[in-house]
């Protein structure tokens, strides 16, 4: 099984703990993260917590399941992709900047399944793009945020 990673950062101007609140309120994802729906299928929203998330377009798509596996507010959050299609560990860190700014970091390792690794050349650019756009909008997310604290 041939191995996949995809990291992008965002600047955000907002502090860690704002930018940590809005990142784990996992049903919320929906509102920054591109064509993506998140629900808590079971927990308190930190390690052990199960999630489900169906990311698509116009009904082509992918389900993943996911178990929050390291849970440190409010640096670090690991989960495990325990997916058919989607398998292998994602996660996120929130750097402090200053007293109103931070660094989201958003990384994906990846398993792909055999056979695919040929397509992940052309499918990469694409997930990057996609996950660029979502944190753009997560860091205007989280300024307004921040604001209204």
């Amino acid at each position: 099984m041939r191995r996949a990673e995809v990291r992008v950062s965002v600047p955000v101007a907002a502090d860690p703990e704002t930018v940590w609140a809005v990142a784990t309120d996992w049903p919320r994802q929906g509102e920054w993260m591109l064509g993506t729906e998140v629900s808590v299928l079971g927990g308190s929203g930190g390690s052990g917590t199960e999630l489900l998330a169906v990311t698509g377009y116009r009904g082509v798509g992918a389900v993943d399941r996911m178990r929050v596996v390291e849970f440190e507010p409010p640096r670090t959050c690991r989960v495990r992709h325990e997916g058919g299609l989607i398998v292998g560990e994602g996660g996120f860190e929130v750097v402090r900047c200053g007293n109103l700014a931070s660094t989201f970091a958003w990384w994906e390792r990846l398993e792909l399944p055999t056979g695919t690794g040929p397509l992940w050349p052309a499918v990469r650019p694409a997930l990057r793009w996609g996950l660029r756009r979502s944190l753009r909008t997560f860091a205007e997310l989280c300024r307004a945020e921040g604001d209204r604290g």
